[in-house]
């Protein structure tokens, strides 16, 4: 009678603790208990008046049901994305994503003086010969429409090193 009491003081203890945590970190906790039980003789054992009639117990039950959680934690952790073990490695990714923008938005200053080349081109021929103004400009605008194009597709690289 009294080792029914044991058993089913632990249950609900071990019930208390795995609804008071996280979903992740009882399935650890729950593994530790059942090793220390384990070490100390604890675990699998009925009554010494012999009760056993072919049950489980339920420490049985109890381990059961931890190895069911755990696989169901180790199939959620399969498919998610590895965390870095320290706050130093995250830092080190950070830093490197932001210099991967950095160098890649030097991209957009050749875009600038392109943009400025083309015009300053424009005015030069409008310059040179009045008559051939609008040609000129058409043309302008299809070099102007070319670097501003080159311009965008280096900042959607710059945000792409930033960002994935």
């Amino acid at each position: 009678m009294a080792a029914t009491r044991v058993v089913a003081s632990r249950l609900a203890s071990q019930m208390a603790v795995k609804a008071a945590r996280p979903a992740m970190r009882a399935p650890v906790a729950a593994s530790k208990r059942a090793l220390r039980a384990r070490q100390h003789g604890q675990l699998d054992r009925t009554a010494t008046n012999g009760t056993n009639q072919g049950t489980a117990s339920p420490m049985q039950a109890v381990r059961r049901q931890q190895a069911s959680t755990i696989l169901n934690a180790t199939a959620r952790n399969a498919f998610q994305r590895r965390a870095y073990s320290s706050e130093i490695a995250q830092a080190m990714v950070e830093v490197s994503k932001n210099i991967g923008m950095g160098s890649a938005a030097i991209g957009l200053t050749g875009a600038g003086i392109g943009i400025g080349l083309v015009f300053a081109a424009l005015l030069n021929g409008v310059a040179r010969n009045p008559a051939l103004r609008g040609q000129l400009f058409s043309y302008a605008i299809l070099g102007f429409a070319f670097v501003e194009a080159i311009g965008l597709f280096d900042l959607m690289v710059a945000l792409m090193a930033k960002f994935t």
